[in-house]
């Protein structure tokens, strides 16, 4: 919990770390490409390398754009920009993976008429744009379908398998990575209301509840990546984390939340965080990120939830602050060889807990944020356009960030991906 006061607004203290050298290290390739045409070497050619997108998953949640993908009106609840097609342009131009909703209670209030079409196209909506799409969550305490309190625990268990199946099973192809489990510690303690996820919880224990959704949604795709997410970073999560693979339960990758609406983890904490969890071999995905670029929530609120004002209002000096920390959380998390991807959670002010902690504000415009955070991902960590001149090798060499590029020479392109960090020789035929 921070111990910042409520109303600071001067942003946490710049560190000495320099993640510069160490994003170079993990997330770059010193590529030596030749390039050829009907099998010789393209020899003393211009040719034009281009990058086309990034290995790292830059997301951010996509539920604003369910109405747009269907050809619908705006969510009522929502700001009228958010989920607009001025608003989508801005997304899709940073981001690469999209988090689409799938709290029980809202997909399938009444049971038996799961939101499975219009869902279905907004992923296929997001893939068509060259996104990786994940659902979230397959299970959860949390806004799951009230009708579950009208049987009995085996009767809920039951139905949370078989939905379990039916989403991973009728989405796959289009969706194949899954949190599969949301915030497991806090789950059979769970006390704010009851609910059925908490009552088998209780019932079965954390890692035989883990352990009976993992195993189905392997079983409807063995080919999926499953995630395990929380929020909690204390010891607990780390002793279920341990429970959980001393018992055998294949969880393909760890998710760490991070909303900072009580002030900036900073650097020293981010990364201490990273090595306690990187160290059961995982990769990790920061699933859960949002930074204010307004007042910072008191200390004193344990529960999030618990902060609910009439109005959160951005401010100047907020957005000036939120650009900063918002450029210092991405370097970290790219400094560090175990995080694959980060996902920030809306990118419109207004969302969850009516907080400031989009890039965009309720009226559309970009914040100072996002066009710190787009500088980065299509500047400072892309490769434009570039000419270049093939040796007598038909050879080019270039530094690049990791992920998907093209080379196009006479007309004619040819796509190659540079996949680790080092020295990498790649050959593309045009």
């Amino acid at each position: 919990m921070s111990s910042r006061s409520a109303f600071d607004l001067s942003g946490s203290a710049p560190s000495s770390f320099d993640p510069g050298p160490l994003i170079r290290k993990h997330r770059t390739a010193d590529a030596t490409l030749t390039v050829t045409a009907q099998g010789a070497p393209l020899a003393g050619q211009e040719v034009v390398v281009a990058q086309r997108r990034h290995k790292f998953l830059f997301g951010c949640i996509g539920g604003d754009f369910i109405p747009l993908a269907n050809g619908e009106a705006p969510a009522p609840d929502q700001p009228a920009a958010a989920g607009s097609q001025e608003v989508a342009d801005l997304w899709l131009d940073v981001f690469n993976f999209a988090t689409l909703p799938f709290y029980w209670g809202w997909f399938e209030p009444e049971r038996g008429r799961p939101d499975t079409e219009r869902t279905l196209t907004a992923a296929r909506w997001f893939a068509d744009r060259g996104c990786v799409v994940k659902g979230h969550p397959l299970v959860w305490h949390t806004e799951t379908a009230g009708w579950l309190m009208d049987l009995p625990n085996a009767e809920i268990a039951k139905a949370q398998v078989d939905r379990i199946r039916r989403e991973v099973t009728e989405f796959a192809g289009v969706i194949d990575m899954w949190d599969v489990i949301n915030e497991v510690v806090i789950m059979p303690i769970f006390d704010k209301y009851d609910n059925g996820i908490t009552r088998i919880c209780r019932e079965m224990g954390r890692i035989p509840m883990v352990r009976m959704v993992f195993d189905a949604a392997r079983e409807a795709n063995p080919q999926a990546t499953l995630l395990l997410n929380d929020f909690d970073m204390s010891a607990a999560y780390e002793c279920l984390i341990e429970g959980l693979l001393e018992a055998g339960v294949e969880i393909g990758v760890l998710g760490l939340q991070s909303h900072m609406h009580q002030g900036y983890w900073g650097e020293e904490k981010t990364l201490a965080t990273i090595d306690r969890f990187a160290r059961y071999g995982l990769p990790i995905h920061f699933t859960e990120t949002t930074i204010v670029s307004g007042h910072i929530m008191p200390e004193e609120i344990v529960d999030l939830n618990d902060y609910q004002i009439p109005e959160w209002p951005t401010t100047p000096e907020g957005e000036a602050r939120q650009a900063d920390e918002v450029v210092r959380h991405y370097k970290t998390l790219l400094s560090h060889p175990s995080v694959e991807a980060m996902t920030y959670w809306g990118l419109s002010d207004g969302g969850w807990l009516g907080a400031p902690g989009g890039f965009v504000r309720v009226d559309g415009t970009p914040k100072p944020a996002y066009e710190a955070l787009r500088s980065l991902v299509k500047d400072e960590w892309w490769l434009p356009p570039t000419t270049m001149v093939t040796d007598d090798d038909g050879r080019v060499r270039f530094t690049g960030f990791l992920g998907e590029y093209e080379v196009s020479a006479g007309g004619r392109t040819a796509v190659f991906t540079l996949d680790e960090p080092g020295g990498a020789t790649v050959e593309a035929a045009i």
